[in-house]
């Protein structure tokens, strides 16, 4: 756990006790800080309570007595509307910020390497972590993907941290300064969150202003708008590095055709590694190659760790083959782009889908519809997914993820994939995506043992 000590006889307080939450304020408590903690709902204040955690009601609160407001991301703080918190918190002139922060303020000489984009932060972050332990070095990987920020092992001088970040993080850490950071891609994606589309772009473009001097900005230049970035870093005289996964680049990281290429020379046939299908992959080992150079990692180093890498539960994890039918776990694609990415990788899907809906709907994977012979609905967007579908793909209206595990097994025979990739948010029917993916597995895990589902 991260030492908060310079926090020491303070008052600071918490506002959300999830999983960040309760362990920014028990890594608080144990620097010293006096800890007022809060979350609207009763059932998280009650497990925090049995943690520990000091339950302090803010609204009811003299915030003249706070040095510090530590908010949970996922909360609104401005849009679509602030929550009442953090309207008073600004009036009283403190600004929320986010357990990434009190990192960086902890651990201000620490190497940090920072993962964002809409898609394959988690992929490319335990990669990158992967590629650092490989090399021998000491690692810690966690933000938004996993181990809470504060949670994180303390590591030596020579120690790695690599932080996920997603946009409502980038908005709330004003002392976070990586000595290198990627932006993989910017697709529609939380845009109430951060008041359409231009404040997104901002959110993770925010990153780049923080980089250390001397640092390196590695930008993926597959979309306009992550393009647009990298042409403007380039202006500035910012140590800028392209990546691709659909053209060649003379200069950058680039793998079109899956050889991945270092300055246009080839260096590693990403083709061979089974662990990183497809082209997504492709483009978050080009990244993993970049940081990883951009770190004195020799290529043929990261060109063994590429090809040992374990994989990421739910994205694209295998859970079973049954009766010569792979069942794979993708719950961690929660909007269209994402569950793109494993689409184009099966020839006949069998795909479960549906949830809590994104921005934008499936309309975007309509060029995919061939491949997918069945489509089984849960959730709330079952409906409006199968007006989407109907007409271009079977559909069977599951409404739970037992029943279209139980049907998508029924109907599956050799050569199809069954896919849960569901494009949707999980918080209709689960705790988190995680949560989905274990159900998933618990299913397929039960079919595969001659067990009911």
């Amino acid at each position: 756990m991260i030492d908060t000590s310079f926090l020491k006889g303070q008052t600071v307080a918490v506002m959300g006790l999830g999983k960040s939450g309760t362990a920014t304020a028990m890594a608080l408590g144990l620097g010293g800080a006096r800890v007022w903690a809060w979350d609207d709902v009763a059932e998280a204040r009650e497990r925090a309570a049995a943690a520990g955690v000091p339950i302090v009601d803010l609204a009811t609160v003299d915030l003249a007595q706070v040095s510090l407001l530590v908010w949970s991301p996922g909360i609104p703080h401005r849009f679509p509307q602030p929550h009442p918190l953090a309207e008073k918190a600004r009036a009283a002139g403190i600004e929320p910020v986010c357990d990434v922060e009190l990192l960086a303020r902890a651990r201000p000489d620490a190497h940090v390497l920072a993962v964002t984009g809409t898609n394959g932060k988690s992929t490319t972050t335990t990669l990158l972590a992967h590629v650092e332990a490989t090399a021998g070095r000491q690692v810690a990987a966690g933000g938004n993907l996993g181990t809470p920020a504060l949670a994180l092992a303390e590591l030596g001088s020579d120690g790695r941290i690599v932080l996920e970040l997603s946009s409502y993080q980038l908005e709330l850490v004003p002392s976070l300064r990586p000595d290198a950071a990627v932006l993989l891609n910017i697709t529609p994606d939380h845009l109430g969150r951060h008041g359409g589309m231009d404040g997104y772009i901002a959110a993770k473009r925010r990153l780049f202003d923080r980089i250390k001097p001397g640092g390196a900005a590695v930008v993926g230049v597959d979309d306009a708008a992550s393009a647009a970035i990298a042409a403007e870093l380039v202006a500035k005289g910012v140590r800028m590095v392209p990546i691709s996964a659909q053209r060649h680049l003379d200069q950058g990281i680039s793998a079109a055709d899956g050889i991945l290429c270092v300055d246009g020379v080839a260096a590693i046939d990403l083709t061979a590694i089974a662990r990183l299908p497809g082209r997504h992959n492709w483009q978050n080992a080009c990244a993993v190659t970049a940081l990883a150079l951009a770190d004195g990692i020799d290529i043929a180093v990261i060109a063994t760790a590429l090809a040992s890498y374990p994989g990421l539960a739910h994205r694209q994890e295998l859970i079973a083959t049954i009766d010569g039918v792979p069942y794979v776990n993708d719950s961690k694609a929660t909007n269209a782009d994402a569950a793109e990415k494993a689409l184009v990788c099966y020839e006949r899907v069998l795909w479960i889908i549906g949830g809590q809906a994104k921005e934008g709907g499936i309309t975007s994977l309509l060029p995919h519809f061939p491949r997918i012979a069945q489509a089984f609905l849960i959730g709330d967007a079952a409906p409006a997914f199968a007006a989407t579908l109907a007409g271009k793909v079977p559909v069977t209206l599951c409404g739970t993820l037992e029943c279209a595990v139980e049907q998508a097994h029924d109907m599956a025979r050799p050569g199809d994939t069954v896919l849960l990739s569901p494009a949707c948010a999980s918080w209709d029917q689960f705790k988190s995506f995680e949560h989905r993916g274990e159900v998933f597995r618990a299913l397929v895990t039960a079919l595969a043992e001659g067990r009911p589902a």
